[in-house]
């Protein structure tokens, strides 16, 4: 995220001194501190503001005293500068428009975080049936060079159809277009995202941890 906050989204970014962070309605991640740099934790705490929270990737030291974990998920890093890029034809381009209809695909699919202004980050494509968006991806962290695939998610009702793996294959070419190389995360222990996304060609890159934290009262 860091690499994202201080490069390509940089404009995106709310700023305190050492600080980045994406805003509230976003994303809840923000740039990690370097390890054992004292004035990036207290720039990250006035930026954050007294008991607000906020999520980071890869922290694996414990944080100052303060600051307290609330959530730790294991997860894994994939990348996919092999796998090509595929045209989908029912793919739709999503905008601020639909994003009432967006909000209401993740809280029933839980996807992972998806905020009213996440569409800001990047391209979303979904599928429509029946005139209801049933599936939906989209691009969230680019970090120089890469683009981040996000908010993969199919209505429980239309599983089974390949519609999520046909529009990560559809966000891979635009980025591709672009001169970029996709990535992605998933939760270690959602084995069938990983499978999905090793079918389709992406390898496994390394584990990442990924830690809600509350800064301090």
């Amino acid at each position: 995220m860091r690499s994202a906050l201080f490069g390509p989204q940089a404009e995106l970014a709310e700023s305190h001194g050492t600080a980045r962070r994406y805003p509230k309605d976003v994303s809840p991640f923000v740039a990690r501190p370097d390890s054992g740099d004292d004035e990036q934790w207290r720039d990250l705490a006035t930026l954050v503001g007294a008991a607000g929270f906020v999520v980071m990737a890869g922290l694996e030291q414990a944080p100052p005293a303060g600051w307290e974990v609330t959530m730790d998920i294991p997860g894994v890093q994939l990348v996919g500068e092999a796998v090509a890029g595929l045209a989908e034809p029912e793919a739709v381009r999503l905008t601020d428009a639909d994003v009432p209809e967006m909000l209401d695909l993740v809280e029933r699919t839980r996807p992972g975080p998806f905020l009213p202004r996440t569409i800001a980050l990047g391209n979303y494509l979904g599928v429509r049936r029946g005139g209801a968006l049933v599936a939906m991806a989209g691009e969230r962290f680019r970090p120089a060079g890469w683009t981040e695939i996000s908010a993969v998610c199919t209505d429980p009702e239309f599983r089974g159809q390949g519609l999520g793996a046909r529009l990560v294959l559809a966000i891979v070419l635009g980025m591709q277009a672009r001169g970029e190389k996709p990535l992605l995360h998933a939760a270690a222990s959602n084995e069938n995202a990983i499978r999905l996304y090793t079918a389709l060609g992406f390898t496994q890159r390394r584990e990442i941890s990924f830690r809600g934290l509350v800064a301090p009262a």
